[in-house]
């Protein structure tokens, strides 16, 4: 289990810039625990502090009964490590890599490998291969793999997915669940807002404060606005006249759509003539249901 209480820590001259304000929260044994915000919300500076990288300014965090401070010599014993950028001995082969940090906690390759065999196996016909040779998606690989050779209890992935494709994005994933079976328990965080329903339970972190905790559909059901979907042409344009318009409460671009909340007295209809007014004759408005993106926006707003 993962305890953290009041948590704080700031950087530059005389502490004026706040990473970590007071961050509270529990992790349960073998549950995968989402840290969902922003760069420069305090993501990595929380996960620094947790693997015993850097020292808080105050609070505490015990990490299966163990303090960051006075136990770090055993935190990095029962954690795995992935930070957010790739930061293997590029001149190493894969192979050379994963033996090396099996030898660094006195194992082998052959010990765990049952433990990263999923994993391995997709870069294994690769292993002569220099690391910083590797693709994006087979060095998250090989970074997995190094960071659960010697069998941590917990995991600490500092946004895993960054720069990787969609394909292999939805395979660490894939993956993560399969370690999560095995009975480890995974803190991980990440900018993308989509892979929040992945976890079993999710914080939303912005300017180093967490502004919701709770599962993924809890922070949707509290999701306090009404919620529309606006498409049409010319969405620059279009953004700007609903943002003009007085019942509209806030107006953002979500790929090919724009959400927006509205006041319970705007009407669909009533949009729409105050769009077709402005040459917008081509709009479609539905009501939808929102996402983890959507409650994040409504609390930053």
């Amino acid at each position: 289990m993962i305890e953290v209480k009041d948590l704080h820590k700031s950087y530059g001259r005389q502490g004026k810039v706040n990473a970590l304000n007071s961050i509270s929260f529990t992790v349960d044994d073998g549950e995968i625990f989402g840290v969902i915000g922003p760069d420069g919300a305090g993501k990595s500076s929380l996960f620094r502090i947790l693997a015993s990288l850097i020292l808080p300014d105050s609070g505490s965090a015990i990490m299966n009964g163990h303090d960051v401070v006075k136990d770090y010599r055993k935190i990095r014993q029962i954690i795995g490590y992935m930070p957010g950028r790739f930061s293997l001995y590029q001149d190493l082969s894969v192979e050379e890599n994963l033996v090396f940090f099996a030898t660094l906690f006195n194992t082998t390759v052959e010990e765990n490998y049952h433990l990263i065999k999923d994993i391995y196996q997709q870069i294994e016909p690769f292993k002569k291969r220099r690391a910083g040779a590797l693709s994006g998606g087979m060095k998250q690989k090989l970074a997995l793999s190094c960071a659960l050779i010697h069998k941590p209890e917990i995991l600490i992935l500092d946004e895993p997915t960054t720069g990787v494709d969609p394909v292999s994005r939805k395979e660490f994933w894939d993956m993560l669940g399969r370690l999560k079976e095995q009975g480890i328990t995974i803190l991980v965080s990440t900018a993308y807002m989509d892979e929040a329903s992945r976890c079993d339970r999710i914080a939303l972190i912005r300017e180093g404060e967490f502004i919701a905790n709770d599962t993924p559909q809890g922070i949707i059901d509290d999701y306090p606005e009404i919620l529309w979907a606006v498409e049409g042409t010319g969405m620059s344009a279009l953004l700007g006249e609903l943002r003009a318009h007085d019942k509209v409460k806030s107006s953002f671009a979500f790929g090919d759509k724009i959400h927006i909340t509205v006041e319970k007295s705007l009407q669909t209809e009533e949009l729409k003539r105050y769009l077709a007014n402005k040459k917008f004759n081509d709009v479609r408005i539905a009501p939808i249901a929102p996402t983890v993106e959507d409650c994040f926006m409504a609390l930053t707003s």
